[in-house]
């Protein structure tokens, strides 16, 4: 027991560090643009065809891409799917993402973007149609309706789903490892290989993840609890 003090002593603020200088700033940026990537996604798949002939067609196309990005990045593995970016890609010659960050940003976004728009979509639908109806018939436009009525009540009903997703996406980070970000997981492997403490080191390193993931639920609950007044 003494051992296992001294070295999360000794090693616990390097895992800290890693945290705030890699694992943290993967997650929030990653899921910052996955948001951004959901939203899109959700409001193409749940967007009604206009009265136009060629819009009608252009959003046709816009929903097949959004469905098939869904699919794909639901139907696969991240692990696969950061092989494919960072290892693939490039010995195919084709020299997008070069570099381990902008690798694992992507696959992290366009990952959480998928899962997340299933979540914005169904809040979305959630809203009654009569709602919708009301609005319009005080004179709001079709954007007006949704940035007023429908998506302000979407938001509240998927922070549930949207928390979850934040929370699993601190844990994938660990997957960056496989691309050389040297990420808390990956920290914990160098300093396993060199003090041959590996349960130890890993034990420490699951400490690390439930401390930052236990923040996350407590910041869950009372948003949950403060958004809440505005249902009634």
């Amino acid at each position: 027991m003494s051992d296992f003090i001294d070295l999360a002593v000794k090693y616990l603020p390097r895992l800290f560090s890693a945290a705030f200088h890699y694992t943290l700033p993967l997650t929030i940026l990653s899921f910052f643009f996955g948001l951004i990537f959901a939203v899109t996604t959700a409001i193409i798949r749940v967007a009604k065809a206009p009265q136009n002939e060629w819009a009608d067609a252009a959003l046709k196309i816009l929903k097949g891409v959004a469905a098939t990005y869904v699919w794909f990045f639901r139907s696969t593995p991240m692990l696969v799917q950061l092989f494919i970016v960072f290892y693939g890609l490039p010995n195919a010659h084709i020299a997008l993402f070069q570099s381990a960050w902008v690798s694992a940003i992507t696959v992290f976004s366009l990952n959480t973007g998928a899962y997340a728009s299933e979540s914005i979509r169904a809040s979305i639908s959630s809203v009654s149609e009569a709602q919708k109806q009301a609005a319009e018939s005080l004179g709001m436009t079709t954007t007006q309706v949704y940035l007023y009525v429908v998506l302000p009540q979407a938001a509240r009903i998927s922070i549930p789903p949207l928390s979850n997703s934040l929370i699993s996406l601190l844990k994938d980070t660990s997957l960056a490892s496989v691309i050389t970000i040297v990420e808390m997981f990956y920290l914990s492997q160098q300093i396993a290989a060199t003090n041959y403490k590996v349960l130890s080191m890993y034990i420490l390193v699951a400490m690390v993840y439930a401390f930052f993931t236990s923040i996350l639920s407590i910041g869950q609950h009372y948003l949950e609890k403060y958004t809440s007044r505005f249902a009634q």
